[in-house]
């Protein structure tokens, strides 16, 4: 039997609970491995009760050599962390020995203080992009992504994409097939790539008239059909010049571009809860054929079709 990998969560104090759940992939996946495949560790600097945003604290262990672990994970408070230098330094010389390490949501800030993230990619809340573009632009940000791997340095975007982010290494030490069971073990919808946005690309399309609404809830109900800007703005009762002004002012998005996401979130649904091929479900909702549904779904979501349906589990067929 291979030593379990040794798994580092280092919490700072005002920690958000949720945090916390970042574990729980690695002790499921010890579960269905049948053996101890992670031995986790609830870390802080200084070791002992640490307090979290509701009050309440939890105990931990203090921080060990810097090689003492496969991968360390940092998860900050729910501000914008200040970390100390000695912590900083701690994850510089960390980040020599161990395998990986990962910031999660906010946490990326702090390995961001260790020079960690510079030329590199990485993720974190969309809501501290504005600052954390400004404190490091060395980073390249990719706020699109709900978590990103860039060589041993993992990011999340939130809490619960640090799950996402679990799994994701539970996928590349173990396989495909456990990482799938951990997934259906925590009642995951399904197991989300890193590519995937950290907003349904449904969100984007919405619109204040009822005007608008109405154009939007009528494309919904006819994918099939083409959908120009010249059939919209009639249904509109509107010139398509003045249709396209103001769907552009209401929903930030071009005709063309709000009806694609349409289709794609449409087709995504039908892939992850259906056995439909792929050539149908892109007739279905009118995105014509396979190699358009893939372009499309590159644009919308960054990534194929076959990586959606596979991370959906077993029901789909492609």
């Amino acid at each position: 039997m291979a030593a379990a990998r040794r798994i580092g969560l280092v919490i700072c104090p005002d920690f958000d609970f949720m945090g916390l759940a970042v574990t729980s992939p690695f002790q499921v996946a010890n579960r269905y491995a049948g053996e101890q495949v992670y031995d986790v560790q609830l870390l802080s600097e200084f070791g002992g009760p640490v307090p979290s945003a509701l009050g309440a604290e939890i105990a931990t262990r203090p921080l060990p050599e810097p090689d003492a672990f496969d991968t360390l994970l940092v998860a900050a408070g729910i501000n914008i962390p200040a970390p100390s230098p000695g912590l900083v330094a701690y994850l510089r010389a960390a980040a020599q020995s161990a395998r990986r390490l990962a910031g999660l949501c906010l946490g990326a800030f702090i390995l961001a203080e260790a020079g960690l993230l510079n030329g590199r990619r990485a993720t974190t809340h969309w809501h501290f992009a504005p600052q954390f573009r400004e404190r490091y632009p060395a980073c390249r940000l990719d706020i699109d992504k709900i978590y990103v791997a860039d060589g041993t340095i993992w990011t999340s975007a939130g809490m619960s994409a640090g799950i996402d982010l679990a799994v994701g290494m539970v996928e590349r030490d173990h396989g495909r097939e456990l990482a799938q069971r951990v997934a259906r073990g925590l009642v995951m919808e399904h197991r989300r790539a890193g590519g995937q946005a950290q907003h349904s690309a449904l969100l984007a399309v919405d619109a204040r008239t009822d005007r608008i609404q109405g154009v939007l809830a009528h494309a919904r109900q006819n994918l099939r059909r083409p959908l120009t800007t010249e059939d919209l703005a009639t249904f509109a009762c509107l010139s398509p010049r003045q249709f396209t002004r103001l769907f552009r002012a209401e929903t930030g998005l071009s005709p063309a571009k709000a009806i694609e996401t349409l289709r794609v979130e449409a087709a995504k649904l039908m892939l992850e809860q259906s056995r439909l091929p792929i050539e149908e479900i892109a007739a279905e909702v009118g995105l014509g054929n396979r190699e358009r549904m893939r372009r499309s779904f590159l644009r919308v979501h960054g990534e194929v079709p076959r990586a959606i349906r596979r991370a959906a589990g077993p029901l789909a067929v492609v």
